[in-house]
This record gives structure tokens, sequence and C-alpha cells, in this order.
């Protein structure tokens, strides 16, 4: 981080206290309630719209007039002490060399498409809004990826660049020779490294003149990665449509963020959430971005955090609300706290409730996919109905359906669905990228099948009952069966493996794998063997698919063709058989 300590003129950079106290009142601005964003209507559809030219630089434009409070558009704290304010202004400058870099030296044009491999350092998005500018596409990744999920994600999307850190870069360069189409490497890092350019170097010397694209709003502008139960992730593509969402009023009022407000989403910089619930969401709503870089996931320095800072508004999977109430208090008050939202997962009715007795706070839920962004939700102004999702949240019509795209009658289990026909929402993805018949499984009439499970009561509230398909769900990282039993497979030990989800009380569920060993294993220490593999999965791919629970089994249960019966094994594990 050197290099943002001597680039003082565009940063503001200070040095955080080490004591834990409650951030003082004087940190808040006022609201300025007159002023905010372009916005439309829940239905309507501009012909041309650019999140960085139609938001950040209207918020820009507001900073210059005197019309936006002087807190900053983002905060960045990181465990050593290090703090870093920007600006709207700030990001506009910044943003507009990036998209110069990425532009003039590194070659790319809109259309291109660049792997984005970060960890939570501000780095991030400036490449994500400089690539919105350019109409270069991004692809977010977790960090936690090895060697064989970047070789696959590159040599899927046909990436012509990519921008990650010291601790991947080997392996790419290690893959380099096996993607043709990888044209540019860009290394955040305070070190150099042959053959990568130099992005904090670049960034200072880059011209903040830029003139953002002209986008269609159905232009591609982002794909996510997306986990499925048989063969490797797909590519999610979504259009500029995506960073509407936040812009039309119900979509708004899902947290009622505004321009005082300090909003903290706890979610991996590779997800759909980040995109949305940490850059999209709240800088239409002119409101402070604040993130803890967080290498290592600590439920003490989350708490010290929401102790310590102005956060007001704090977004993250079920999960961490369940560890930080696994902590050692009765009851704890966060002096900023007012607003609480979770989704991710499924959120059981005794955390909302232990969760409002402990802390004072209502937890809402939301609901959504790397698909679909929110789908559902449940308002600040609505109700809480424990166990439920909330309601369908515009421009999305939400129905749930039969296999054949029917609308069930209410409080009937189904499909949970979204309207397509006869207009397909802007914000829903555009398409699995290069897999049209992924693309046209997940059609079900006029309607594009979630793969999830749930029944709808009579106010129109969504309750959420589980995969349709065998997606594991655990802390909010989705996994797929398939890729976790590739990597086992990869293993001397494994015969046979299958993949299913286990019930846990913090992180809702695990993956569990049921394994058959080959016969020069079978004499082995169970205990010790457990680990190997658990140690071997972690290796091979991202350290969380690894199973957290191992049952050597001496057979699987198949059908008549040789299948696996997962759905078998699965109910077995949910005590249902």
């Amino acid at each position: 981080m050197q290099w943002l300590m001597r680039f003082r003129i565009l940063w503001g950079i200070h040095k955080s206290f080490h004591n834990i106290h409650p951030a003082p009142s004087q940190l808040r601005c006022r609201s300025l309630s007159e002023v905010g964003a372009p916005r439309w209507n829940d239905y309507e559809v501009p012909e041309e719209f650019n999140f960085a030219s139609c938001v950040l630089d209207y918020w820009a434009q507001m900073e210059k007039e005197g019309k936006r409070g002087p807190n900053p558009a983002f905060w960045w704290v990181n465990g050593q002490g290090d703090e870093v304010k920007w600006s709207f202004r700030e990001i506009a400058d910044l943003t507009r060399r990036t998209a110069n870099i990425l532009t003039q030296t590194c070659g790319l044009q809109q259309g291109d498409l660049l792997a984005l491999i970060l960890p939570r350092v501000p780095e991030w998005w400036l490449v994500a809004v400089g690539c919105m500018r350019t109409g270069i596409i991004f692809m977010p990744a977790t960090i936690m990826l090895k060697a064989k999920d970047i070789l696959y994600r590159l040599q899927m999307s046909k990436a012509k660049g990519i921008v990650t850190t010291d601790t991947l870069a080997s392996d790419v360069d290690s893959m380099a020779s096996e993607c043709p189409s990888l044209k540019t490497k860009l290394l955040v890092s305070d070190h150099s490294r042959e053959g990568w350019l130099d992005f904090r170097s670049l960034v200072k010397s880059a011209s903040p003149e830029h003139t953002c694209i002209k986008s269609k709003t159905m232009d591609p502008m982002v794909i996510f990665f997306t986990s499925g139960t048989t063969g490797f992730p797909k590519m999610a593509k979504h259009s500029h449509g995506l960073a509407l969402q936040p812009s039309f009023p119900t979509s708004r009022k899902i947290r009622s963020l505004k321009t005082s407000d300090v909003s903290w989403c706890l979610s991996d910089s590779g997800w759909i959430l980040a995109t949305m619930g940490t850059l999209v969401e709240p800088w239409t709503a002119g409101c402070t971005v604040f993130i803890h870089h967080l290498p290592q996931f600590d439920t003490k320095v989350i708490i010290q955090a929401l102790l310590k800072y102005p956060i007001n508004q704090f977004y993250g999977a079920p999960s961490i609300f369940r560890m930080i109430l696994q902590q050692d208090f009765t009851s704890i008050r966060f002096p900023a706290l007012e607003h609480c939202c979770t989704g991710g997962e499924v959120l059981w009715p005794k955390d909302q409730e232990e969760w409002k007795r402990r802390t004072g706070l209502l937890l809402y839920n939301v609901y959504g996919q790397s698909e679909t962004g929110i789908i559902c939700a449940t308002l600040r102004e609505m109700k809480i109905k424990p166990g439920f999702l909330g309601k369908a949240s515009p421009p999305y019509d939400v129905q749930v359906i039969d296999d054949k795209g029917s609308i069930l009658p209410p409080n009937t289990e189904g499909n949970i669905g979204i309207r397509i026909k006869p207009a397909r929402p802007v914000t829903l993805f555009m398409c699995y990228e290069g897999n049209p018949e992924k693309t046209a499984e997940v059609e079900c009439g006029d309607f594009f099948n979630t793969g999830d499970r749930g029944m709808m009561d009579e106010e129109g509230y969504i309750c959420f009952l589980g995969r349709s398909d065998d997606i594991i769900n655990a802390s909010g990282y989705r996994i797929g069966p398939a890729e976790v039993e590739s990597a086992l497979m990869e293993h001397p030990a494994v015969a046979e493996s299958a993949v299913v989800s286990s019930p846990d009380p913090i992180r809702g569920e695990v993956v569990k794998a049921f394994i058959v060993l080959t016969p020069q294993f079978l004499s082995h220490d169970k205990d010790q063997l457990t680990k190997e593999l658990q140690d071997h999965v972690k290796s091979v791919t991202a350290p969380y698919k690894y199973p957290r629970k191992v049952e050597f089994v001496p057979d699987l249960p198949k059908t008549i063709t040789g299948k696996i019966k997962r759905k078998e094994l699965q109910k077995k594990e949910k005590g249902q058989m």
C-alpha cells in the first residue's frame, strides 16, 4: 500500500486509531434530501445507459456544485491502520485514468473480456468502473481460485486481459501458453513482475481525460461465473441494464439509502453481490461505500468495525449474523447501525428473533441470483414475515410455476419463476455466454426458471424451500457438486465420489462427500485420509469448496444405467429417509 501513501494529491489517506470506540456523531453528514441521481419508473428502460457517466459523473458534478455533503464516496480500511477515502470527483478522475490504461496501454476495445481477480482492494473498484467507461466486459472472480479454475475461466471466456495480484500471478504465467487470447496482464502490487504491467505506476501517469462510451442499455457489461450441478461454471452475461436496477423506485426502497449513509456490504469481490452491493446500489444513492480489506474472515474484526466506524447500513450473508450471535455477549448496541439486510442463503426465523433481541435491530431479507440481481425483498416499509424472503422487486414479475410454466395457486410448492414474455426484464442476464443449450434449458413457457423451489402466500410473500437441483450454498458460496467430485477424483484413494449438501447450524449447509475407496487405500486410517482428501481439494480448487464432511462407503446407489442417485443420498443426509 506504499504507493497510496505517496499518491496523496488525489487520495485522502489517514491513519485510523486502533482503540475501539463509538463513532462520533459529527462524522455523519446531513442528508441532502433534494439531491438524487437520475431515476426511472419500475418498468422504463432508456435506450442508452452507462453507470459511470449517468450515475458516478452525476454525483461528481453534484460535489463540484456543493450539492452533496462532505462524506466520502469510498472509505477503505485494513488491519494495519491504513485508510483510503475518495470523493466522487476523485473516483471519476481515477476511473478515467484507468479507462485510458485499459484502452491505450493494454490495447483493449469495447466488447473485449477482462478477468478481474482481486481481493477487497481499492483497485477493484477502479477497474470495474474503468471497464464500464470503455465497454470492456469485466469478469469478477474470487481470489480463492486455484490454477485450474483460472485456466478454465480464461479459456472459456477467451479473455484478452487479466488484472490480479502477486498471489496469483505465477499461476497465470504458468498457463499463459494455453490461453492464446490472453494479450495483456495487469498487476496490482507494490512490486514489479516481468511480463506484467504495473497498474499502480500506470495510474499515476495516465491522463485523466477520457470520454465515456455511449453504451446501449442492452450492450454487455459484466459476466459472472455461476456454478451448476453438472459440468463446470457457466458464464452469466449481463447488460448495462443490470446497473439500472437500483435506480428503480421499488429497488430504492429495499434499503432506502441516503447520501448521508455509510454502507458496508460484506461480499467476496468475485460475486454479483459485490458488484451490486458495494458499487452499483450504494453509489446510485450517492452514499459512502465502506470496505474492510478483511483478507481472512474474522467475526471479531467485523464486530470491532461496526463499533468503531459510523456504519449505519450493514449487508451480509445470514451466516455472518449467526457468527456474530455466537460471540459471548447477551446484548450489544452498535452506535451507528440502523438497518441490517441479508441474502445469499436461507435465513432462519430464530436468527431474526435472536438478532433483534440482542442488538435491537430488525434483520431484513433479500433474494437473488447471479443471473438476476435482486428478485424479491422485504422492503424497510414492509412487515417482516419470518421464513419468507419478501415480495417481488420490479422490474421482475415473480410467480411460482409448475414444470410447464403454469402459475400455481397460493401456498402451493413449485418453481420460482420470473416472467420473460412478452418482455424480458432489462436486469435479467442476457444468456449463458457460449452455451445456448443451457440458456434454453432455463426457459419454461413464459418464465425463466430460477431452479429454486418455493411457494407464495396470499399477500405475495415468497418462501424459499430449496434448490430443485443440487447446488450447495455454504455461507453464501454456491458450489457445484461436479467441481468437488472432479477434484476428489484426482486423488489416487478415490474410486468414486458423490457430493451433496449437509445441514450445518452455522453455515446453513456444507459440502459432504460420500467416497468409495480404491482397494489399496481400504486399510488406511480414515481420520488421516479424511484430512488428506480435504487438503487435496483445497490445493486443486478454491478452498471454500472442500468437503467439511466425509463419509466412506462401500458403494454408491445407482440407477440401472449407472448414474449415481444423488437425490437419494441427499434425502438420507437431510434425514428424510
